[in-house]
């Protein structure tokens, strides 16, 4: 088994069913490390080097051990109620949000739900918003006005990984980005070597 495919089953348990492999998830999602590799040895083989080399290189940042290296936790994206033991951080002005465009009829009318997460995730920056919507069809992306809510008393998080993190982003707070302006910020991107 490759490292990304251990890497996804491993998302799987820590996020959303531990009871795949028979364990169980503290009260801030944090599982007994001894207890994974175990549960994930009986389909596919993880050692501990493995497991610290895939939190180690995991692109996105998902896992964190406490310091004796004895548990681990998905740092967000849980389906299950877990709490990460996040705190509330003022947000910048504006965060971003990429979804595909078959979305996009829901969040105009309903704004940002969670759906089968806990929190809404944002993106701190364009780019990073643009590659997220990729990964749903053709992109769509939304200026979230997140100095505002926060002004407004809805409260912010940021994850391990930088992450944002709120509850939901009601309509009044979005923005749709014009694909004059997507493309406008594509071609700026391209001419200055970025992607």
């Amino acid at each position: 088994m490759s490292l990304q495919s251990t890497s996804k089953y491993m998302s799987l348990i820590l996020r959303h069913k531990p009871e795949v492999i028979g364990i169980t998830l503290d009260e801030h999602g944090w599982a007994n490390v001894d207890e994974l590799i175990a549960g994930i040895n009986r389909s596919r083989h993880l050692t501990m080097e493995t497991l610290e080399q895939i939190v180690r290189e995991d692109e996105k940042q998902r896992y964190s051990f406490n310091e004796d290296k004895t548990l681990i936790r998905a740092n967000q994206g849980h389906s299950i109620p877990v709490d990460v033991e996040l705190e509330e951080v003022t947000p910048p002005e504006i965060l971003y949000h990429g979804t595909g465009e078959k979305s996009v009829a829901s969040i105009d009318v309903q704004g940002l739900l969670p759906m089968s997460r806990l929190y809404v995730h944002l993106s701190g920056d364009y780019p990073t918003a643009r590659k997220v919507g990729q990964r749903h069809g053709k992109p769509v992306i939304y200026r979230v006005l997140s100095g505002k809510m926060s002004e407004d008393g809805i409260p912010f998080y940021r994850s391990v990984n930088g992450v944002w993190l709120t509850k939901a982003v009601p309509v009044e707070y979005l923005e749709k980005i014009s694909a004059k302006e997507m493309a406008s910020r594509t071609q700026r991107s391209v001419s200055s070597g970025g992607v």
